[in-house]
């Protein structure tokens, strides 16, 4: 089984290189947000609880992702891969963990199936040029009353990342398995590093 967490802040374009390496690996692209998205849409008593925490941007409470998170580690409950497959091969995980309790987590999951991470890429970019860039692009292209909603969503979901998820860089730094790559070049170009580091731990094992 391989498994690759892909770090960056909101916009910094993980869901992008993540359906990059599912296309050219088979590995399966696991997106917690889209996850819940589906259970929102979805209308279930999980997604009603959370209508209101996705939408303002803020996280999601702990337990509630490493419940869904433990399935694909086990291999044997995924809304995101029926009948299992790809996730018994391994898989990308682009939104999780988003803080260190749920590193943690993962960890202990991952001792429990003998498994562990082979990368954690993190996309860096310069959060204020990335805000103003998605900021502009939000005004465009819709009115000023829903501009104004989103970007302070977007606001708030920057300062979430800064206050918890940033903390899992020194943790992943510290087990030797953090790579960085400059997030604020051109996607080709990221695409190409990031496979450049998948394979080079490939080439090293």
């Amino acid at each position: 089984m391989k498994l690759i967490i892909l770090l960056g802040a909101p916009g910094s374009g993980k869901g992008t290189q993540a359906l990059q390496i599912e296309k050219k690996t088979g590995l399966r692209h696991l997106s917690t947000g889209e996850m819940l998205r589906a259970e929102v849409e979805a209308g279930t008593d999980l997604g009603k609880e959370l209508a209101g925490t996705l939408e303002q941007g803020n996280l999601v409470p702990d337990e509630v992702i490493i419940d869904i998170i433990r399935g694909c580690v086990r291999g044997d409950k995924c809304p995101q891969c029926p009948g299992l497959e790809a996730c018994r091969a391994g898989f990308i995980l682009d939104g999780f963990p988003r803080t260190v309790p749920q590193a943690e987590a993962l960890d202990e999951m991952l001792k429990d199936q003998n498994r562990e991470i082979d990368d954690v890429i993190l996309l860096d970019v310069d959060e204020s040029i990335l805000f103003e860039r998605i900021e502009r692009r939000i005004r465009e292209n819709a009115g000023n009353k829903r501009a104004d909603d989103n970007a302070r969503t977007l606001k708030n979901r920057l300062e979430i990342y800064t206050r918890a998820t940033k903390p899992l860089v020194p943790y992943y730094e510290k087990k030797g398995i953090l790579r960085r790559i400059d997030g604020m070049r051109p996607i080709d170009q990221v695409t190409d590093e990031v496979f450049n580091v998948i394979n080079r731990k490939k080439s090293a094992a």
